[in-house]
C-alpha cells in the first residue's frame, strides 16, 4: 500500500512548492516556502517558513484496491509454500529412513524460536531505518509507516497481497537449499523456520484482528503463547513506538526489551556510521494510531 505524506503549513501570500526527499523518512513530502512580490520592484524573495517538520499520513481509501491479491501474488505463495513443503517432506521421509525423529523435531524448534527473533530484527530494521526509495525494502518501509497509522488496513489486505513479498524471498532462499542438501535435521530446521517466516505478515494481521473474527485454533494459539497475541502486540502501536518488534510467537519479546537490544543496536549503527533510528525522534499524532470509524467497521 502506498502511503503519501505531506508537510502542512498555513499558508499565506503566493507559494512557491517543490519535491524534496527527506532521508530517513520513507515519505515523500512537499516543502512550502512562502513567496512575497514587491509590487514597486516587480521582483520575488522567497522565506522559508520555520517550524519542526510534520508528517502527515493521508487516510486510506477505503476498498483500495491495492489491498487485493493479484494472480502474481499468488503465484509468488505458491511458490514460497511449495518450497517450504519440499524441505519438510526431506525432513520427514529422511527422518522415517534413518528411524531418528528427535533431532528432526528440535530442530524444527530451534527454527520456530529463531524466526520469531528474526522477524523482531527485522520489523526493528524496517520499523528504523531507510526510505520509500531503498532498494529491495522500499515498498516494505514505506507500508511499515503508514501501517503505524493505520494498522486495522493490514485485516483488509487479502492473504497473498500480505504474504508475497517474504514468500518471494523464501523461494530464492530455500529452493537452493531444497535442491543441495538431504540431511532430515537441517531441513527440519529450514521448513519450520522459513514457513514461519513467510507466515509472520499472517500472524501479524491475526494480532490486529478482533478475537471474535479470528478462527477457533488461530485464538487458541493466540492464547497458548505460540502465535503473537493482539494484547501483546498492541504495545507495539503504543508510546514510545520501540518495542515489542517480534510477530511470530512474540516470546523474545520481553528478553529483548528488558535487556534494551535495540537500542545497543541503534547506538552502535549510530557511532559507527552516524544514522539516527527513527524511534529516537518524538512520536506525533502521525504516529498514533487511528481507529476505524463506525462507516468502515461495517463497510469491512
Amino acid at each position: 500500500m502506498s502511503i503519501l505524506a505531506q508537510h502542512k503549513y498555513p499558508l499565506s501570500s503566493r507559494h512557491h512548492v517543490r519535491t524534496c526527499h527527506s532521508p530517513f523518512l520513507p515519505t515523500r513530502v512537499y516543502c512550502a516556502a512562502t513567496t512575497t512580490t514587491t509590487a514597486t520592484t516587480n521582483t520575488t524573495t522567497t522565506e522559508p517558513r520555520s517550524g519542526p517538520d510534520r508528517l502527515v499520513i493521508e487516510r486510506p481509501i477505503l476498498n483500495d484496491s491495492t489491498l487485493a491479491s493479484t494472480w502474481s501474488h499468488r503465484a509468488w505463495v505458491a511458490s514460497g509454500c511449495t518450497t517450504v513443503l519440499i524441505s519438510l517432506a526431506k525432513a520427514t521421509t529422511g527422518a522415517a529412513e534413518s528411524h531418528m525423529w528427535l533431532e528432526p523435531i528440535l530442530a524444527g524448534v530451534v527454527g520456530y524460536i529463531l524466526a520469531d527473533l528474526g522477524s523482531g530484527v527485522y520489523h526493528w530494521g524496517i520499523d528504523n531505518y531507510g526510505n520509500a526509495s531503498t532498494p529491495l525494502f522500499g515498498s516494505q518501509i514505506e507500508a511499515f509507516q503508514g501501517h503505524h497509522k493505520w494498522p486495522w488496513t493490514i485485516t483488509r489486505r487479502q492473504f497473498a497481497n500480505n504474504l508475497h513479498a517474504l514468500a518471494r524471498a523464501v523461494t530464492f532462499t530455500v529452493l537452493p537449499l531444497d535442491l543441495v542438501f538431504n540431511d532430515p535435521v537441517f531441513h527440519g530446521f529450514v521448513a519450520v523456520c522459513s514457513g514461519c517466516i513467510m507466515f509472520s505478515q499472517q500472524f501479524h494481521a491475526w494480532a490486529h484482528t478482533t478475537k471474535s473474527r479470528l478462527p477457533p485454533l488461530v485464538a487458541a494459539l493466540q492464547d497458548a503463547g505460540l502465535l503473537v497475541s493482539r494484547s501483546q502486540h498492541a504495545a507495539h502501536h503504543r508510546p514510545p513506538y520501540d518495542n515489542n518488534y517480534c510477530i511470530v510467537s512474540g516470546v523474545w519479546n520481553e528478553h529483548l526489551d528488558k535487556q534494551k537490544a535495540f537500542e545497543a543496536l541503534e547506538m552502535v549503527l549510530f557511532f559507527k556510521l552516524g544514522v539516527r533510528p527513527r524511534s529516537w525522534s518524538d512520536p506525533n499524532s502521525d504516529w498514533i494510531e487511528e481507529t476505524q470509524t463506525p462507516s468502515q467497521i461495517t463497510a469491512h
